[in-house]
């Protein structure tokens, strides 16, 4: 079933919260006398909802220039889940991913999941304890029922014991059904190149409907991601792209502003394409086009379909049973090159041909060609020495769980 999006509303006085206070959180000191409303989805197993908009989500426009410690935000977002009955191995796990996705410029899939996360975690959505459920093991073939439990710690998880494995075998595959959200899928791929190996991840959720297959005008399936780490001997190319034109997380957070994507990007109810993201909510019936659009979708629809078939098909749960829980179905492949051509040839291989394609002489005036996850690697490394910046509605959703928590938010600085 498709995703509903709903919008909570919390209070935030100045009684409450004195302004200075509200500085240290980087929040903008004119929201102190406004409420602030942020959105949190949630799956409810039916058509999408209205979709609410609040003039207090103008600042959204208008992003501070306070930053936060890295550490100091991991270490706020694991107290949060901790204190929401989390484990501290699991809630360091959840949070490290997180922050993984603000990092590396991901900021739909970041700390912005939190509150989702942690409301996901007081309705007992998404399990706090327990391990995952063998469904089958083959050695270099697993697959896990995942209990809905926290996404990130599972991913983790499958990789540290597909590492374990690939001592033994060239190739590791795990699947995971009845997973919960995994967030951002590039934060898993950097410690495995590290490590020398060559990692594919892609997930899909069976609950949620907001793509149409190429030619069509109703959604029928999820963004469905796909992300593959490839070590090079200098910088990894990571790559993280949905087979689809946009994300659901952009198209929520542009509706709720009031704004538009980038391009038609969307169609409507009838197969008209369009940038307003309001085409989504309030049971207007649009849908996201597969990635290439209008003219090249069916390129999309196919890798739509291949993920698919990798995470739902194999992992023998999904559409055809009516999930009506957010969640994922996940796909994880690790390949240890030694045990192909050989380490050394690999390296060799991949090392040129990614300098070779960031050689490409360019247009006068433009860029020069930048492989997938280069640019992501230096906002890490950044952000990581001066500060991570959060988008301005991230705070405002996360101090009501820390009031309610009793965890101190960590105390922003603006950059030198």
């Amino acid at each position: 079933m498709i995703m509903d999006w709903h919008v909570k509303s919390e209070r935030v006085s100045s009684a409450k919260h004195p302004v200075a206070e509200l500085n240290w959180f980087g929040v903008p000191s004119r929201l102190a006398e406004r409420d602030v409303w942020h959105i949190q989805r949630f799956p409810r197993g039916g058509p999408c909802g209205n979709l609410l908009k609040s003039t207090a989500f103008d600042f959204m426009k208008q992003p501070g220039n306070a930053k936060f410690d890295a550490a100091a935000l991991r270490q706020f977002g694991e107290a949060l889940l901790v204190g929401s009955g989390l484990a501290e191995d699991r809630a360091r796990d959840v949070a490290e991913v997180l922050l993984e996705g603000d990092l590396l410029g991901h900021t739909t899939h970041g700390f912005a999941l939190l509150p989702a996360y942690l409301e996901a975690l007081k309705d007992d959505t998404m399990e706090k304890r327990g391990e995952p459920m063998v469904v089958a093991d083959h050695g270099a073939a697993l697959t896990w029922d995942g209990r809905y439990l926290p996404g990130p710690w599972l991913v983790r998880h499958a990789i540290h014991i597909a590492r374990e494995r690939l001592a033994e075998h060239p190739v590791v595959t795990v699947v995971i059904r009845h997973s919960h959200h995994i967030g951002c899928l590039q934060a898993y791929l950097k410690p495995v190149t590290e490590a020398g190996c060559f990692i594919l991840l892609t997930c899909s959720d069976p609950q949620s409907r907001t793509v149409t297959p190429h030619g069509g005008a109703a959604p029928r399936y999820s963004p469905n991601p796909l992300a593959v780490g490839i070590p090079t001997g200098g910088e990894p190319v990571l790559i993280d792209i949905s087979t689809a034109s946009t994300a659901n997380a952009l198209c929520q957070r542009l509706a709720a502003a009031g704004e538009r994507l980038p391009g038609p990007w969307l169609v409507d109810r009838a197969g008209q394409p369009t940038d307003d993201p309001q085409v989504l909510f309030n049971n207007r019936g649009g849908a996201i086009l597969p990635l290439g659009g209008t003219d090249l979708g069916y390129k999309g629809f196919a890798l739509g379909l291949f993920v698919e078939a990798l995470t739902n098909a194999l992992g023998g749960h999904g559409r055809a049973t009516g999930e009506t829980r957010w969640g994922a179905s996940v796909f994880l492949q690790l390949i240890n090159p030694e045990q192909f051509g050989g380490r050394e040839a690999f390296l060799r291989e991949t090392g040129f041909f990614a300098q070779f394609c960031a050689e490409t002489p360019v247009p006068a005036g433009k860029p020069p060609v930048r492989l997938p996850g280069h640019a992501a690697l230096a906002r890490r490394a950044d952000q990581l020495a001066r500060g991570v910046q959060l988008h301005p509605t991230i705070l405002p959703a996360l101090i009501p769980w820390a009031e309610s928590l009793k965890v101190k938010p960590p105390l922003a600085f603006s950059p030198t």
